[in-house]
């Protein structure tokens, strides 16, 4: 990793493409940081400590505990990139967007910016009138003469919209300008700037020294090898795949021949990477969010934290089978055993042992299922598993919430496609200086 990010310096075209992606995370980060006129930052800190909140504070890098520009982030994109590809295979009108190629994508890509756009009204109205509720979460020396609550209100919503459609912008243009995806990104830099934030408050309570602060190293300490044992089996299990291998017949076209060699299907262990469990969550939790939002002192609210919260036996449960739901759901948009099996047929390839057509379609099919069973109970592990051991070594519930599993698996896949991307650049502009 340390000698891609060398050699990718010593590239000049490479290096501004760092230099650009690293510049707009850095005004990402700095729109985490500046306060939205009408809101004091000391009450929504307070109120964003646990729950739904608080994982949402940690996705964003403290900015909604800050109160700042980017306080809701790029979380609307994300829900709208979920509503869209749920809405693909029920929709034959996006499916055919989706066959279109470029101007295809450009329709999808606006489709989820208009959704996005709702999604983020709709969850700034939510966030602005919770913590309205808290005695002085709202300014009152805004509009000078007119400080009505409801104006205030509305100037607070429209600037976290703005600043969400900012966030997407910024995203969008790592992507086309610099390396990687820049929504995963911006997820990567937000999840990690919150754990540095609650690492640095925990060394603070140990520099703090007495009693509380020999407590906080052994903490410290117990906490740190867990974090490494589930990066390891993180690591471990998103390299993982199963190589099928296929043999290619030899072919004499005029006075060549083609083919003859033998190469392999890799088929990862967990394919749909981080993706079911982000939709298993949000369809669970988002009643919840509703709730705690809208009628946080409500009897449905209570009754849901109490059965249905975070930590309980059949929100376990509940999350595990949506799991398994999703990441076969997933598996069949990402991997499709029969086009697979036709492109192997009409380019003279077989798998040894299986006839071409459909026993090979089957045989594919077969291993994806099982390879999708085995992903699924992983990420059912790390979404449940790691978060209940945090909490019970941890009292602090900033740094559970920044070192989420969930947080991790991101930060993880990120990081890898990240390093992939890196190293492709480095590969498209070796082979150019070669043709050169």
């Amino acid at each position: 990793m340390f000698e891609t990010l060398k050699n990718a310096f010593k590239n000049k075209d490479v290096r501004r493409k760092l230099l650009i992606t690293l510049a707009l995370l850095f005004i990402y980060r700095l729109g985490c940081w500046i306060p939205i006129p009408g809101i004091n930052p000391t009450a929504f800190s307070s109120n964003t400590t646990d729950g739904l909140l608080g994982l949402l504070n940690g996705i964003t890098g403290s900015a909604l505990e800050n109160g700042a520009l980017f306080a809701i982030g790029i979380t609307p994109y994300i829900n709208a990139s979920i509503i869209l590809q749920l809405l693909t295979v029920a929709i034959p009108r996006l499916q055919e967007y989706q066959k279109q190629g470029d101007d295809g994508k450009r329709k999808i890509t606006q489709i989820t910016r208009y959704i996005t756009i709702a999604l983020a009204l709709a969850q700034a109205i939510g966030v602005t009138v919770s913590y309205a509720r808290t005695s002085g979460a709202l300014s009152t020396e805004v509009f000078g003469p007119m400080n009505q609550p409801w104006l205030i209100g509305m100037f607070v919503c429209v600037l976290m919209v703005m600043g969400s459609m900012l966030t997407m912008w910024l995203g969008e243009r790592i992507t086309d300008y610099g390396i990687g995806n820049g929504i995963s990104l911006l997820i990567f830099v937000g999840i990690i700037a919150s754990a540095g934030i609650a690492i640095v408050s925990k060394f603070e309570t140990v520099v703090g020294g007495g009693t509380e602060g020999q407590m906080a190293i052994w903490e410290l300490v117990g906490f740190a090898i867990m974090v490494i044992a589930v990066f390891l089996l993180i690591v471990f299990v998103d390299l993982a795949e199963r190589r099928v291998p296929v043999q290619y017949a030899k072919q004499i076209k005029g006075r060549k021949q083609y083919g003859g060699q033998s190469t392999f299907i890799p088929i990862k262990l967990n394919a749909s990477g981080v993706m079911p469990i982000i939709f298993a969550t949000a369809l669970i939790t988002f009643p919840q969010m509703i709730a705690q939002l809208v009628a946080p002192n409500s009897g449905f609210y209570a009754w849901w934290q109490t059965w249905l919260g975070a930590g309980s036996w059949i929100y376990a449960i509940l999350v595990a089978l949506l799991i398994l739901f999703f990441s076969y759901f997933y598996a069949q948009i990402e991997f499709n055993p029969e086009d697979i099996s036709r492109n192997i047929q009409q380019y003279g390839g077989f798998i040894n042992g299986i006839r071409p057509g459909k026993p090979t379609t089957e045989y594919l099919a077969r291993i994806s299922k099982r390879l999708t069973l085995f992903g699924a109970i992983f990420l059912a592990f790390i979404a449940l598993v790691p978060s209940v051991v945090f909490a019970a070594v941890l009292k602090e519930p900033t740094l559970v919430n920044a070192f989420s599993a969930t947080g991790m698996l991101i930060v993880v896949s990120v990081a890898l496609e990240f390093n992939k991307q890196l190293q492709s650049q480095l590969m498209m502009k070796q082979y150019k200086g070669f043709l050169k």
